[in-house]
């Protein structure tokens, strides 16, 4: 069993990034609008809060290129992507240029407005009721609005840095 190295009591960074890419989750694509343009970011950082009323959560990193426009949002959507579309993934993991991003997947408009992709294993559409500065990062607190589900597959998960179908 390999121990985590401690400096001054708190983990050090690689240590803590190593042992959480052993967490799998599903890979999601958060889309907003503002200012009549389409942002989107890939986030695995994504949570159920509560189902009374029906709340989840989305962590954003502040220096990511489209934190402006979920800084400014009031609705958000967590598009949660299904197997073959490691490719929808990569695009919105923060190299291609904002706008660019949306020519992959097929795009519609939710009722709130925002980008919702036709064929996600779902979409949540959320109302913002909160955010949260935590280290580098934002936490999005979002009262799901509306809910699409595609029944087809299950979700795309990343564990131990890659992508797993199941």
């Amino acid at each position: 069993m390999n121990m985590a190295k401690h400096r001054f009591g708190i983990v050090d960074t690689d240590t803590f990034r190593n042992g959480m890419s052993r967490l799998g989750s599903a890979v999601s694509v958060v889309t907003t609008r503002s200012d009549g343009e389409r942002y989107g970011f890939t986030a695995s950082a994504v949570c159920s809060v509560s189902d009374t009323p029906p709340t989840l959560l989305v962590c954003i990193n502040r220096a990511s290129s489209c934190f402006h426009a979920f800084e400014n949002t009031r609705h958000f959507c967590v598009n949660t992507l299904m197997p073959g579309q490691e490719d929808i993934s990569n695009v919105f993991g923060g190299k291609t240029p904002t706008q660019d991003r949306f020519a992959h997947g097929n795009w519609t408009e939710g009722v709130t407005g925002v980008p919702v992709l036709v064929n996600a294993s779902v979409s949540f559409e959320c109302e913002l009721t909160n955010a949260v500065d935590e280290a580098t990062h934002r936490i999005l607190f979002g009262r799901v609005v509306g809910v699409r589900e595609n029944e087809e597959q299950a979700a795309l998960l990343y564990c131990m840095r890659r992508y797993i179908r199941v």
